[in-house]
């Protein structure tokens, strides 16, 4: 079934309303002097999202809707059971590392003495090796002229063979020392590499417990619960909505004349529709570089005038710290924006709120 003419329209209703809606408004304001106009917009806020940093369960939700609460105040504890026992898991895996740190120490203290001993006995096996050479020279001098035997002889060089061996047996020792030094000391860094892997996993897990906890980042209230406790939420799941209240403003459109003569800094008077009797003072924080609404083709003056640029008129957070409680989003009015600067404020907008 084919439903197209009907939602043009729909469309073309709907867009005769709004412009009829601005025409009635702009024909029955009160009349401002030149240099001062009015449009219609919203209080609105920053909102910012209470979510979870990693995914898991919510044990506690400490805020409700409508609370107002001040920056640091824990809104959400996420559970961390798992975590906790991680973390214990983890502080053991650090203890029974420094303990293997601390006989590694001890293995290369024993290593070391046994490289001592080792080199005492190469030594002591070099000493007796140069008299049993010294004894079998003579010895064969000796046999020369038959001053001595040939058994004695043959004793003399197999005490010398004896005391050449003893040389390599302590040299041998000497070298078993050292690699039991150099074994010891590899323990030794590995132990410390577990216990600095140890010592980052609590430190993860640390900051995991801590970013389980959601505080508040600055003052403001909370405007919706998106879960419930007992719930799972993902990785950057949103839990609430928090409204900022010390940045509000009021969003309004302007046509292309009376945006392109607003300044940053100028200054508007609010009044909203639930406090007619209260004008409340701000400051034109933004405007657009664009057109929000825009025709179809732009060729003629009349065209372009119908070019709407957004405009944000911010609330001193002075003055809103003085009426915090009062402070609600969503809530319409009128912004009446100077942009001539000479130009006098009408009586009904001169006294503002302090």
């Amino acid at each position: 079934m084919k439903r197209g003419p009907t939602y043009v329209l729909a469309a073309i209703v709907l867009i005769a309303a709004v412009a009829a809606y601005f025409a009635w408004d702009r024909v029955n304001a009160p009349a401002l002097p030149e240099g001062i106009v009015s449009a219609n917009g919203r209080i609105e806020a920053t909102e910012i999202d209470i979510a979870a940093l990693t995914g898991g369960r919510i044990a506690e939700i400490t805020a409700n809707e409508g609370d107002f609460v001040k920056a640091g105040a824990v809104l959400v504890q996420m559970d961390v059971i798992q975590l906790n026992a991680q973390k214990r898991e983890a502080e053991a895996q650090l203890r029974r590392a420094r303990i293997a740190v601390d006989t590694a120490r001890t293995m290369i203290t024993k290593a070391k003495a046994e490289k001592r001993a080792a080199v005492a006995n190469v030594d002591q096996a070099k000493a007796v090796a140069y008299a049993a050479a010294q004894k079998l020279s003579r010895s064969r001098r000796l046999l020369q002229t038959n001053a001595t035997s040939q058994q004695t002889v043959d004793d003399d060089e197999a005490r010398d063979r004896q005391a050449k061996a003893g040389i390599a047996s302590a040299e041998a020792s000497d070298a078993a020392a050292q690699a039991g030094i150099n074994f010891a000391e590899a323990q030794k860094i590995d132990a410390e590499a577990a216990v600095e892997a140890a010592q980052a996993s609590i430190d993860s897990i640390t900051a995991s417990i801590d970013d389980a906890t959601l505080v508040s980042p600055r003052d403001g209230r909370i405007q919706y619960r998106i879960a419930q406790e007992g719930e799972i939420v993902a990785s950057g799941g949103r839990i609430l909505s928090l409204v900022d209240l010390t940045d509000v403003y009021m969003t309004i459109f302007l046509p292309t004349s009376e945006a392109g003569r607003l300044k940053l800094g100028s200054e508007v008077r609010l009044v909203l529709d639930a406090a007619p009797d209260i004008v409340i003072p701000a400051v034109v924080s933004y405007v657009a570089d664009v057109a929000q609404f825009t025709p179809k083709t732009v060729e003629t003056a009349d065209e372009r005038e119908k070019l709407m640029f957004r405009v944000r008129a911010r609330i001193d957070p002075k003055l809103l710290t003085r009426y915090i409680d009062y402070v609600k989003t969503g809530l319409p009015g009128m912004a009446y924006l100077r942009l001539d600067p000479s130009a006098e404020w009408p009586e009904t907008l001169a006294n503002v709120a302090q």
